[in-house]
This record gives structure tokens, C-alpha cells and sequence, in this order.
């Protein structure tokens, strides 16, 4: 115990353990706005319209919500290697590839997420918006602010599941110390070397910053509902 605690206190003052953490996070809040932003549009979109088709793309989506993380990573290495499709951009081992890969992750869990939250209160919310003669803008604008609690809730989930990854990250980004490399591919090299006790203060720290950014973000959730009753 005494150990980890020692190492938690030097660890930022490690340029690799630094570097792995800001790696980790730009990675995670970049594709968790992108996947949050795409879920919305295709979440609300998918519940507003019926088509043909409907039910099946509803299914593919619940599918792909459980797509594991190692299909999706290899997947977009393909993708992404020199004789890819994109192999021209050079994202490969980088960490625009590596949020790539997030955002196919992450994508149809927001939207399967946002659709069903979206079934159970968009019926009553444009109900409500036409008796009183709302025009359809200010009927979404109502709906996305009934919606609120439900998109942070996603968003929330979202980010978790972008912080905890480790396969996709690992192929696409190729775990390179100092560039690519996060709290959670850390983790599993230490392992695979037998150093679990700094392995197991890496995940003290990840856990700890986690409970960090729920914790504010529960804070200026509760905020803004004191604010709204004032």
C-alpha cells in the first residue's frame, strides 16, 4: 500500500504517465462529443420518422451497441493501413484514429440510448408544442430541453465507456509511449510485465479522475435545476 501511495504522489511528475493521461482524455471527451452530437441527430431522427426498414435498422443499431471493442479496432486499422481506404490521411497510430474507432464504439450506444428516451417523451412533448401552436423548431428546442437529464445521462455513459477502452485503442493506436499510449493500454503492458502494483495505482488514479468529472458534472447538473426553481 505503502508503494502505491508513493507512486501516486510521484506519478505527475512522470512525463509518461502524463502524457498517457492527457492522451486518454483528449481521446475520450473528443469522441464522446462526436459520438454525443451523431447519437442526438440519429437517435431523435430515427424515433421522429417511420419508414421502411424501420424496425431492422433499429435492430442493426442494438446489435452494433454490443459490437465488441476488438472487431471495431480492427476494422478501422484495416480501414486506416496504408493500403486502406484512408490510408492516405495517416491516421494510423495516432490518436485521431484512436477516436475514430471511439466514435464507432460509442455512436450506437448514444443513439440506441437517446431513441428509446426519445420514444418515451417526444409523443407528449409535441403533443403539448401543437396546442399551443409552437412551430417545429421551437418543438425540437422544447423536446432536446425535456431531454436534457437523458442526453447528460448518455453522455455521461458515453464518456465512461471511451475512458475504460482498451482493445480498439490498442490496435489502431499501437500503445506508443509518449504519443498514443493512455491510462488504460498503461495498464495492461505493466501487467503483461508482471508490475501490478503500479498497474493497480494507474487504475486507482483513472478511477479517481472518473469519480472526479461524474462529480462535477452531477454538481452543475444539480446547479442548474436549483436555478430553474428560483
Amino acid at each position: 500500500m505503502d508503494g502505491i501511495i508513493n507512486w501516486l504522489e510521484e506519478c505527475f511528475t512522470d512525463p509518461a504517465i502524463i502524457s498517457a493521461i492527457k492522451v486518454t482524455f483528449q481521446m475520450a471527451i473528443c469522441s464522446c462529443a462526436i459520438s454525443s452530437l451523431l447519437g442526438i441527430v440519429f437517435g431523435l431522427l430515427l424515433e421522429r420518422f417511420n419508414f421502411r426498414g424501420k424496425r431492422l435498422l433499429i435492430r442493426i443499431n442494438r446489435t452494433l451497441m454490443g459490437m465488441p471493442p476488438v472487431v471495431a479496432g480492427l476494422i478501422v486499422y484495416m480501414v486506416l493501413m496504408r493500403r486502406g481506404p484512408l490510408g492516405a490521411w495517416g491516421w494510423l497510430f495516432t490518436i485521431k484514429g484512436m477516436i475514430l474507432a471511439q466514435t464507432l464504439i460509442i455512436t450506437p450506444i448514444m443513439t440506441g440510448m437517446i431513441h428509446q428516451h426519445a420514444v418515451n417523451k417526444a409523443p407528449a412533448v409535441r403533443e403539448f408544442c401543437r396546442t399551443i401552436g409552437a412551430s417545429p423548431w421551437q418543438t425540437n428546442l422544447t423536446l432536446l430541453a425535456e431531454m436534457r437529464h437523458d442526453i447528460y445521462f448518455c453522455m455521461v455513459t458515453g464518456f465512461g465507456r471511451a475512458i475504460s477502452e482498451v482493445g480498439s485503442v490498442m490496435l489502431v493506436g499501437g500503445n506508443i509511449k509518449g504519443s498514443t499510449r493512455t491510462m488504460t493500454t498503461a495498464i495492461s503492458l505493466l501487467k503483461s510485465q508482471g508490475i501490478f502494483t503500479e498497474g493497480i495505482a494507474l487504475g486507482v488514479l483513472l478511477l479517481l479522475m472518473a469519480f472526479v468529472i461524474q462529480w462535477l458534472c452531477d454538481f452543475l447538473q444539480r446547479e442548474e435545476r436549483e436555478g430553474v426553481r428560483l
